[in-house]
């Protein structure tokens, strides 16, 4: 079911992407603990955003694809207080995400907030580390779209549809990024369009609508490499203001004064 409308005159948001969490509670990505790395990271929110209206997971949310690693999402970003939407990137597994979500609207599509709409996609193509949008993930942005009626809208997906600028993260993004636009440029609702995977920030306008990516609350990828290279900058997180007139205003956040420390000498993950 759709979240409350609400009568704020701004709503509050945030995207937590990449968290990359694994079943053993000391699990590393590159060398860094993904657990710990995230609780600095909503210990930063809670300080920074004391109201949320949605809190936005985007994607390889699960480094193993385990139910304990979903699981442990679910706990450490209860504090928050606010509902929160998940889609799957490409090293989750649905099913588990399912499990997990139970009953309750975490893996909703579409959610209604006062004069927003939020539809969020599941981009992941099983077995591949590349996104492709389904038939029926087109048809479900159309119907949603269409149906939006004076709402502005705000679309969420896990893999990158533009170019990033690095040619080893190009090659991993959105297979069908054009039929993507072809349904969004259908739509003048459409204000911004949201993403993870590529662990970094991005802030573009295309045709009237914000491109955005963000940072991975664990590890960092240094922007317009050739080949795959980490960045030795800090976790954060994106927050994102929607006003009623459709405007947004938007910027990252990193966790300070804490010393996060991988593995330099990786060449992928």
């Amino acid at each position: 079911m759709p979240a409350s409308a609400t009568n704020a005159p701004v709503l509050e948001l945030v995207q937590l992407s990449d968290t990359h969490l694994l079943a053993e509670a000391q699990g590393e990505l590159l060398g860094l603990e993904t657990r710990d790395s995230l609780r600095y990271v909503v210990d930063l929110v809670r300080q920074t955003r004391p109201r949320l209206d949605l809190v936005l997971a985007t994607g390889d949310l699960s480094q193993d694809g385990s139910v304990a690693s979903y699981q442990h999402l679910r706990r450490q970003l209860e504090p928050l207080g606010a509902p929160m939407r998940w889609c799957p990137g490409n090293h989750d597994v649905r099913e588990a995400m399912h499990q997990v979500a139970g009953d309750t609207a975490l893996m909703s599509p579409v959610t209604d907030l006062g004069i927003w709409r939020i539809i969020v996609l599941d981009s992941q193509a099983p077995g591949e580390v590349s996104g492709f949008l389904a038939a029926d993930q087109l048809a479900l942005l159309e119907q949603a779209l269409a149906e939006a009626a004076e709402r502005y809208c705000l679309i969420c997906l896990h893999h990158h549809p533009v170019a990033m600028g690095s040619r080893w993260m190009d090659d991993i993004g959105l297979r069908n990024a054009d039929a993507l636009f072809e349904v969004l440029d259908r739509h003048a609702c459409v204000k911004a369009l949201l993403w993870g995977h590529v662990h970094q920030e991005f802030d573009r306008e295309r045709k009237g609508a914000r491109l955005l990516a963000s940072p991975s609350t664990c590890v960092q990828f240094e922007p317009g490499q050739e080949n795959f290279q980490l960045a030795m900058k800090a976790p954060g997180y994106r927050w994102l203001q929607l006003y009623a007139d459709g405007r947004i205003e938007t910027g990252v956040l990193r966790v300070t004064a804490v010393e996060f420390r991988v593995d330099e000498g990786v060449t992928g993950y």
